[in-house]
Parts: structure tokens; C-alpha cells; sequence
């Protein structure tokens, strides 16, 4: 049986080598249906995949990988619940903290426990909303920051207006002191954020809110460990659930999401529920051709594994979206950076490029030239959103303006006498555009995302939601934590013995 590295290889090289010199502007010239036939809408949300470098053969052999690695029965093993994190032996059902789409036990029980618990969040929700609480802070990190971080940012214009939500994330003191110094303690509740509740950050930071609120009765906690949570002085009813099936990156959906439903009321955080639901039952049931999720995962397949192209740019034109690609660099990264099997077996190609990006205009002023004339390609997702929530039509025609003209000067370039002032052109681009940036389109768009990275492990035979990678530098930390806070222990490495020496002489006494 085929391994996914020779499937891939022996369906998509032929391709590859044909179209190595095939331009995107010849291809679009050459098909006067494809600015159609390349895209799709799902709701709310429109998706061109017209400016990729490829054309319907190509387009075939991906479908084909697709049916090969069995993506319709792998969505259907996640949502019913199977062990689809095999190396921690444990189902990845983030799918049933917002929609109801099998009907085998664990995921009913998995859905009924998230539904009992967001009611338990309502009643704590609507519990602050009648206290003299003005300021809510948030001590988590990872995806127990970057995704509520990102929702509460993206969508500012639907507050409620009764909380200030604040995010307290690296273990830097900096951050923690400059956060709280605008802050009055008696106006102030704190929500600690992690599963284990053992996490060294979260705790750190989660003492030092303690210390300045004067004590724990403003404290409330989301975590797998009540017992951890309750040492730590936070009482039982403040104490929201978390469960081994949902990993920290796809879980704002969750209890997670408690600083989501104080910024924008429990209308808006079930809003962005349905909205991500919306895209599970489309990735469940839509064919592959018309699947949104699995043509942007196949696209990314392609970039990264016919076209060799090593890093992938996420840059939307909406200024509320600005932390959509550091929570991206988690989510794909994360989830994707994997170069073995589950098996133990090395993957044999290239899984997870290098995600990075920010918002346009920003971004067009500082490594937009790079992206234009530099030797790498870098493919890009551009996302756009069509009716603004300000009155400002101006600045928004040319915010769109620039979004349309960015990626067609990246696909078709420009050729001028002097080769410093030339554009070499077919530089590939997905457009996603929002018909507004509001609570459901965001949890389509963010769900969206989820299955593209589900979708791209399953043609890569890797594993999705283990992340075994960030462990090693934890482990080794905690091992020099004394030596750092001075005490005489030995340390193995030379390196790292020559640079505890620095620092503890340039260390400041007294």
C-alpha cells in the first residue's frame, strides 16, 4: 500500500513538471470560466482559488488525492468521535462544543457536556454583568489566549460595552506590570485559563493577579483540573470545564471562549458558534469539488508539495482581523509541524510551510516588496471583507482597492525596460472575502481554517492535535529554573553553563 508521501508524489509530480513554466495570467486568459469555476460561497463567505497555479488537470489529480486518502470518512471519524489523536489515544471533538452532526454516543455526550457547561457560562456571564466588575483579564497563553485574543479584537464592533476584556499572556513581568498599572483592583475580575492547570505561565501571572486583586473572589478559572484550580483559591462554581478532546488551539469554542461571551454578550459567542457550525455541516456533507475547507487544503498541497514552496503569507485587509495570523501560525503550525508518522515513520516530503503575515495597508509598506521582487514565492491567503462597520466609505473603497490590485500584481507582474523596476508576476493567492466581518461569518471563517488543517494531516498521514514539539523546551527549563534562580545544581551543557555565568554576573544586587 502506498504511503501518503508516494501518493502525493506519483499523482501530483506529472503535474508539477508539466506546468513548472505555465504563467497564472495565461492561465486565466485561457479559460474564460474559471474566475467562476475557481471559486465558491459558502453563506457569507466567497473564496477564489482562480489565481493559484494550476489548471483543471491539476485541479483533477487533487480531487483524486482527496478520494485516495479517504477525506469524507476521515471528517466522519471526527465528528463521530474516533481516536483520531492516536498518540494520546483521544478524540478531537471541538466540532461538538457548536454543532450536532452524528449520532454516535461520544459525540451526544460530547455535545450535551459542552451545552450544560455554556449555560453554566450564561449565568456567570450574566452574574458579572450585575456586579461593579468594569475590567475582566484573561491569563492564559497559547489557545487559551490567541483565540479569544483574536475574537474579542475581531469583533470590537459588537461589544456590549460593559466589560474592558484585557489578555495577560507572557511570563515576561513587563507584561503582567504595565497591564495592571492601568487597572483599579476593586473594579477588576481575572479568568485563568488552562487545562492542566499547571501550565508555569499562566500560573506566574495568575499569582501575581491574585496578589494585586487582594485575593481570589474575583477569580474565576477554565480547566480539566478543579482540584488544581481550587488549591489555587478559585471556588468550584467559578470553575468552568474543560475536556481532554478538545485541544488548546481549537478551543475558544469552548468555556475557553468565557472572556468572548463578557465582550460581546452570550448572543454574539453563540452567534460565532453557529456560524462555525454552518462550515462543519458543509465540510461534512459537501463533495470534495465543492467542499470550501478541502479545495483550500488541496491548494495548500499543492503549493507546498508540487510547487516546493516553502512559506505561506496570511494577510487580511481589515484591520480587525490584524491577529488572525498569529492565531493561524498556531493552528497550522502547531497542528501541522509534524515530520513523522503516527506510525513512528518519517513522512517522506515536506508537511508544514512557514506561516506568517499581518494587515494590508500595513503590510504593503514593509514586506510587500519582498513578496513582489524577491527570489522566494510565497503564496498568500489576501481576506477581504465587503461591507465595512464604519462610515468611512472612502477609506474603505481604497482599503479594497489595494486588496484587488495587491494580488493581481502579484499573479500577473509587470515587465519594465529596467529590470529593477520589473515585477516577475505569477505569484499564487487565494481570495476570501467576508460579505461583513460580524460574529457568524468569523466562526465560519475561523472554522474554516480548522478543517483545511484536518484535511491537509489526512493527506499527509500525520496527526493533527497532538504537540509533542513544545515539550522538550519546557521540560529543560524547568530543569534550570534553580540554576537561574541561583542555586548550585549541575548543568550538563557548556553552552548553557558559559551563559548562566553571564548572567549571573551582570545580575543586579540589591
Amino acid at each position: 500500500m502506498a504511503t501518503a508521501a508516494q501518493r502525493i508524489d506519483s499523482t501530483l509530480a506529472p503535474h508539477a513538471r508539466r506546468l513548472a513554466q505555465a504563467r497564472i495570467e495565461a492561465l486565466v486568459s485561457a479559460d474564460a470560466g474559471r474566475p467562476h469555476d475557481y471559486a465558491l460561497r459558502i453563506g457569507g463567505l466567497y473564496a477564489s482559488f482562480a489565481r493559484q497555479r494550476l489548471d483543471g488537470d491539476a485541479r483533477a489529480a487533487l480531487l483524486a488525492l482527496g478520494e485516495a486518502a479517504g477525506l469524507r470518512d476521515a471528517f466522519r471519524r471526527l465528528f463521530d468521535g474516533a481516536t483520531v489523536n492516536t498518540s494520546e489515544h483521544r478524540a478531537a471533538l471541538h466540532v461538538a462544543l457548536r454543532s450536532a452532526l452524528s449520532e454516535t454516543v461520544i459525540a451526544r455526550d460530547a455535545h450535551a457536556e459542552a451545552t450544560a457547561a455554556r449555560a453554566r457560562m450564561a449565568d456567570l456571564v450574566a452574574a458579572l454583568e450585575a456586579s461593579d466588575v468594569t475590567d475582566i483579564v484573561n491569563v492564559g497563553i497559547g489557545g487559551s489566549d490567541l483565540g479569544p485574543r483574536l475574537v474579542v479584537d475581531a469583533l470590537k464592533d459588537f461589544g456590549t460595552g460593559r466589560f474592558r476584556v484585557h489578555f495577560l499572556t507572557n511570563v515576561d513581568g513587563s507584561d503582567a506590570q504595565h497591564l495592571l498599572a492601568g487597572l483599579e483592583p476593586a473594579r477588576t475580575a481575572a479568568i485563568l485559563v488552562s487545562k492542566t492547570f499547571s501550565t508555569q505561565e499562566t500560573l506566574l501571572n495568575g499569582a501575581v493577579v491574585r496578589d494585586w486583586l487582594g485575593g481570589s473572589e474575583r477569580i474565576y478559572a477554565v480547566s480539566a483540573n478543579v482540584p488544581r484550580a481550587e488549591a489555587f483559591g478559585v471556588a468550584p462554581e467559578r470553575v468552568l470545564p474543560m475536556w481532554d478532546w478538545v485541544g488548546g488551539r481549537y478551543s475558544l469554542w469552548s468555556a475557553v471562549g468565557f472572556s468572548i461571551a463578557l465582550a460581546v454578550g452570550m448572543d454574539g459567542f453563540d452567534a460565532l458558534l453557529a456560524g462555525a457550525a454552518e462550515m462543519d455541516a458543509h465540510a461534512l456533507d459537501a463533495p470534495l469539488a465543492q467542499n470550501l475547507p478541502v479545495q483550500h487544503a488541496l491548494t495548500a498541497i499543492w503549493n507546498r508539495n508540487a510547487l516546493g514552496l516553502s512559506t505561506h503569507a496570511v494577510l487580511p485587509y481589515d484591520e480587525r482581523l490584524a491577529l488572525l495570523p498569529a492565531y493561524l501560525q498556531q493552528l497550522v503550525m502547531e497542528s501541522l509541524g509534524k515530520s513523522v508518522t503516527p506510525d513512528g515513520v518519517p513522512v517522506g516530503l515536506d508537511t508544514v510551510p512557514v506561516l506568517w503575515g499581518g494587515p494590508g495597508t500595513n503590510s504593503q509598506h514593509s514586506f510587500f516588496q519582498a513578496l513582489h521582487q524577491g527570489t522566494q514565492t510565497v503564496p498568500a491567503d489576501f481576506i477581504g471583507v465587503v461591507n465595512p462597520a464604519h462610515p468611512h466609505a472612502d477609506n474603505h473603497a481604497a482599503l479594497l482597492s489595494n486588496l484587488l490590485a495587491q494580488t493581481e500584481a502579484l499573479a500577473n507582474g509587470y515587465q519594465a525596460e529596467d529590470p529593477q523596476k520589473s515585477y516577475p508576476g505569477n505569484r499564487p493567492s487565494t481570495l476570501l472575502l467576508l460579505d461583513r466581518l460580524e460574529p457568524r461569518s468569523l466562526g465560519a471563517l475561523i472554522a474554516l481554517y480548522e478543517h483545511s488543517v484536518y484535511a491537509q494531516s489526512v493527506l499527509w498521514g500525520i496527526n493533527a492535535f497532538d504537540q509533542w514539539g513544545v515539550e522538550l523546551g519546557k521540560r529543560i527549563a524547568g530543569e534550570l529554573l534553580p540554576a537561574v534562580q541561583g542555586e548550585d545544581v549541575a548543568v550538563a551543557d557548556p553552552v548553557t553553563r558559559a551563559l548562566l555565568d553571564e548572567i549571573r554576573a551582570r545580575t543586579a544586587r540589591g
